[in-house]
């Protein structure tokens, strides 16, 4: 009986989060990629593997390093993948420092990826507190399309998944771009160990990033692991899938980008024994079987799981103890 009543609470709070993000996919239907548009993109992305359409500007001499600007905890740059909103052409994070004694240019940093139309970064600040007080920076980047990065006229993170597949594609890319540069810019400033700690959206975007970026460690809280479900088949997307399907555009078209967004097509540079995808029991976006097996494609990651939906806080919880038990336990000692 208890546990009955605890699956309904959980399935009654993703049915709440799913009908929010529907809503926002209708109010964006205009939106939606015409079958020929993306066809021609799509013809485009066969030229391409994994690292050259993720190359940062530091392998691709055909574009200009990041030009780096501080503004107190604010850390910004221009991204390489300019668009037609200037509000996101500027890529930002906060820059959490830690109070050690030790210089915080020589410190560890770990990276905290937020979820897909986060509401507010209020709980990301606690969580960078606590893993100040032990020593870390922190990094919180705003995703595309979210906090300072918001078009005028559009909600919080509205323009990151839509039925324009080719934006969704290009944000994604431009996310795990991003994120790279961000990664490089902690080596330079001494950081030997950096780690991932990422949800659901931004767990999406470092799971592929894992491909060419080798990490501390990192650990993944529901991330996109069947883009095909979550495009076609997540009631999440029951709007973006009709709009889709109107245009004569199925499952078979994200297949044919699979080799560039699908974690499971490729191979993290950073050891499975160092990475912890995190479940929900009850998640129905991202199901239980498709990060079990996103873990066994990896070589045996480490899977963890909590007793929720895709929306809830135990995930978190348990994802700042595997977090910590690597802290506690490097690859390679500071000094090496």
């Amino acid at each position: 009986m208890r546990s009955l009543i605890k699956r309904t609470a959980h399935a009654g709070m993703d049915a709440i989060m799913c009908v929010m993000m529907n809503t926002v996919q209708w109010r964006l239907r205009h939106h939606t990629v015409t079958r020929e548009q993306l066809e021609e993109y799509l013809l485009e992305c066969r030229e391409h593997d994994y690292r050259s359409y993720y190359s940062t500007p530091d392998e691709n001499r055909t574009l200009n390093p990041p030009n780096w600007r501080r503004d107190g905890h604010r850390l910004s740059w221009k991204t390489p993948k300019l668009g037609e909103h200037p509000e996101n052409n500027t890529a930002c994070a906060h820059l959490f420092e830690t109070a050690n004694p030790k210089a915080p240019h020589g410190a560890p940093t770990i990276i905290l990826m937020h979820a897909l139309m986060s509401a507010n970064d209020y709980g990301y600040r606690r969580i960078a507190s606590r893993f100040n007080k032990q020593g870390w920076n922190v990094l919180f980047p705003h995703l595309p399309y979210h906090y300072s990065r918001r078009p005028r006229g559009y909600a919080n993170g509205a323009l990151t998944i839509t039925s324009d597949l080719i934006r969704n594609a290009e944000t994604l890319r431009q996310s795990v771009i991003e994120l790279r540069q961000l990664m490089a810019w902690a080596r330079e400033r001494g950081s030997r160990r950096i780690a991932l700690l990422a949800t659901s959206y931004g767990a999406w975007v470092a799971s592929l990033a894992l491909s060419l970026e080798k990490t501390d460690f990192s650990v993944l809280i529901q991330p996109l692991a069947d883009v095909n479900y979550a495009t076609f088949g997540s009631p999440a997307s029951r709007v973006m899938a009709g709009c889709l399907k109107r245009n004569d555009i199925h499952p078979e078209a994200i297949d044919r980008h699979a080799h560039l967004s699908s974690p499971a097509r490729l191979t993290p540079l950073t050891p499975p024994d160092r990475i912890t995808i995190i479940g929900g029991k009850y998640d129905r976006l991202s199901s239980p079987s498709s990060l079990r097996s996103l873990c066994d494609s990896w070589g045996g990651a480490r899977y963890r799981q909590v007793d929720q939906g895709h929306f809830g806080y135990d995930a978190m919880r348990s994802a700042l103890q595997e977090s910590e038990q690597y802290m506690n336990h490097p690859i390679m000692s500071e000094s090496e």
